[in-house]
């Protein structure tokens, strides 16, 4: 399984689906990152944690314990 977390910076990716549950998974869908959305990984932090993306036109900074919730393809 391939997470957010495990994407190159760069990359264009599609959202398989959304591990977790209660208000981690609710927050993360409220952000629009919802099954079959593209997001595109625009830069990693230099100490690697927050992860920021593109999605649904705008830009989104995700902690690295939230990317890892999200399975990719």
């Amino acid at each position: 399984m391939k997470t957010l977390r495990d994407a190159a910076v760069g990359s264009d990716v599609k959202v398989v689906k959304i591990h977790g549950a209660g208000p981690v998974k609710r927050r993360i869908m409220d952000m629009g990152i919802t099954k079959g959305v593209d997001i595109h990984i625009r830069k990693v932090a230099p100490l690697g944690d927050p992860i920021e993306v593109t999605v649904r036109g705008y830009e989104l900074s995700l902690r690295k314990e939230d990317a890892a919730d999200i399975e990719i393809q």
